[in-house]
This record gives C-alpha cells, sequence and structure tokens, in this order.
C-alpha cells in the first residue's frame, strides 16, 4: 500500500501560548487538504503578538553593534508587534502534480516602540518607516501555480517543491518564486536544496517587507528559522528577497512512517533588497550565512520536531521547529 503525501484527509488545530515577557498567540488553524478529491481548502485566524522581535532597520546592510545595546538599553533592536490575521486558500489540481492556487486575507499590523531609544523608534520618526502605515490595514487576493511531486509533505524524503505566486495588496504587489528539492541517493540519506526570490512593487509597508509569502502561510524573512537560521527572526528587511540553502539529512534512527530520528547538517544563504537598488536579481554578493546543525524526530506520520543551532557573523541561535526549516 503506497501511503498518500498528505499528512491527513483534515483537520482543525487550536495553538495558544504566551511568555513572560509579553508575547503570546492563539492560532485556529483548518486545513482539508485531502477531504475533497483534487481539492485543498485552508482556513487560518491568529492573533500574535511577537513583543520582542528584531528590528535593526532597513535594508542589505544595516549594521549590528552589542556595544550599542550595552550603551542605548536592550530593547535598541527589538520592536513589539501585534497581527490579527484572517487567511483563506484553495487549491485545485488540474493536472498529475500541477495544482492552481487562489486566495485572500486580511490583516491589521501595529508595531509599539519599546522602552529606551531603538532603531525603530529613530526610523519611525525619520519617515523611513512610514507613520502612515503604523498601524496597516492590509487586504490581500493572491494567485498561483504549485508543482509538487513530494513523496510526503510533512517529512519528505524525495520529491520537488515549487511555486510561482502573485499577490496584490493595499498599495502594494508581491511576486514570489519558490524551489525545493528532495534527493534519496541512499537509504538513510536525504538531501534538500531550496532557493527562493519575491520582488514587491508599489509601496509595501514595513509588515509586508518583514514576511515572505508562500502557498502554505507567509513567514519572516530574512532571518530566523524559515529563512537564515544562526540569525535573528527579521534581521534583513527590505522590498526584495532571495534564499537559498543546502541540507544534509541522516537516519540515526529508520523504521519509516513509524519513528525516524535524523543528524542534520545545514548551510543557509540570504539577502534582502532595499530602497533604491533595482529590483530583485540572483546574486552571490552581499549574501549573509549560516550554518549549524539539528536532531529531527518524525513519529508516525505527522509529527516532527527538530532543535538545533545555527551560527552566524553575529552569533549563534538555538533553533526550535515543528516542521522542516524547508
Amino acid at each position: 500500500m503506497v501511503e498518500r503525501p498528505e499528512p491527513n484527509l483534515a483537520a482543525v488545530n487550536l495553538d495558544a501560548g504566551a511568555s513572560t515577557r509579553g508575547s503570546f498567540a492563539v492560532v485556529m488553524d483548518a486545513q482539508a487538504p485531502a477531504w475533497w478529491e483534487a481539492w485543498r481548502a485552508g482556513l487560518t485566524l491568529a492573533v500574535v503578538r511577537a513583543n520582542r522581535l528584531g528590528y535593526y532597520g532597513l535594508g542589505n546592510d544595516t549594521q549590528y553593534s552589542r556595544d550599542s545595546v550595552t550603551i542605548a538599553g536592550t530593547y535598541f533592536y527589538k520592536v513589539s508587534r501585534t497581527s490579527l490575521v484572517a487567511r483563506a486558500t484553495v487549491e485545485r489540481r488540474v493536472a498529475g502534480p500541477l495544482r492552481l492556487l487562489a486566495g485572500a486575507s486580511l490583516s491589521h499590523t501595529d508595531f509599539r516602540a519599546l522602552p529606551g531609544p531603538s532603531v525603530f523608534r529613530t526610523d519611525l520618526a525619520s519617515g523611513a518607516v512610514d507613520p502612515g502605515t503604523v498601524p496597516f490595514t492590509d487586504k490581500v487576493v493572491r494567485v498561483g501555480v504549485v508543482f509538487d511531486t513530494r513523496d510526503n509533505e510533512l517529512d519528505p524524503h524525495r520529491g520537488v517543491m515549487a511555486e510561482a505566486l502573485f499577490a496584490s495588496g493595499t498599495g502594494y504587489t508581491r511576486t514570489t518564486v519558490d524551489a525545493r528539492v528532495h534527493v534519496h541517493p541512499f537509504e538513510k540519506l536525504i538531501l534538500a536544496g531550496r532557493l527562493a526570490a519575491e520582488g514587491a512593487g508599489g509601496t509595501p509597508p514595513l509588515a509586508a517587507q518583514q514576511l515572505m509569502e508562500s502557498s502554505e502561510r507567509p513567514f519572516v524573512a530574512v532571518g530566523g528559522y524559515r529563512s537564515l537560521r544562526g540569525f535573528y527572526d527579521g534581521r534583513f528587511v527590505g522590498r526584495g528577497k532571495v534564499l537559498g540553502g543546502l541540507e544534509a539529512r541522516y537516519g540515526l534512527v529508520w523504521v519509516p512512517s513509524v519513528l525516524e530520528l535524523k543528524l542534520v547538517a545545514f548551510y543557509d544563504a540570504g539577502r534582502v533588497f532595499g530602497p533604491g537598488e533595482g529590483g530583485v536579481r540572483l546574486t552571490t554578493t552581499d549574501l549573509h550565512r549560516s550554518g549549524g546543525g539539528e536532531l529531527a524526530l518524525r513519529f508516525l506520520r505527522n509529527s516532527l520536531v527538530v532543535v538545533g543551532y545555527g551560527r552566524g557573523s553575529e552569533g549563534g541561535q538555538l533553533l526550535f521547529g515543528t516542521s522542516w526549516s524547508y
């Protein structure tokens, strides 16, 4: 019997959490990847506050100095961001692994400067961050194509996942391409690679520039577990983005579909394109890089936990995820 690649026919999840420093999240996520033949549907409702989100300025060459934190205060490179989001997506298989996608979202995002001097407070006062977009209500419609041959969507051993998306938001547009390849050359070894790029037209607000679109849900980029491990979430912010990565995953415990414990080595690279840089282009110039290792435990069909450590030019980050980085 050949297993289907979807983790389930349909599921509804409610997640809630809070930190001792004012961050919290309440997320209701309903997904039906295989409930209707040839159709997929998803609905996400979320209220999230990241009360210590990194903000280092706009552009690819923003600087980080530990001395600035010592002199100016703990929150010099941080901002509080609160988001309310409703997001719906429908996909239709048209031929083999090719699907068409349509979706819409409504979000409201507000930023709050934390006590003391900060880069965000300075950029807001100077107009580098448009005060008219804080807070910002965004209405987005998006369309795209998805090509997916993965043998398992949660934990692929082989296959390709490629997507091309176009979104129109409030005052801006966004075009995203993303390709992920998984190769299984030996029984316990899986090699994975990723190349992605995104460009924006119009006047995208800070809330949109911090995120990168995907067929599943947007994620913080560039910096953080989903984009550039070893750098803090949102370390680099710009209207254009390029991401790349390589991973080697080796099975220490190997009982497919029941229990897999993998040792992972990874290398990530990425950059953003800020105002005046003339759009997005694939380039190896001024890339930020990080590398590290992880342990990943996959249990049955739809449970995956990843812990690890990534290190870049500004130090290191402990990593934790319930999905692969890509």
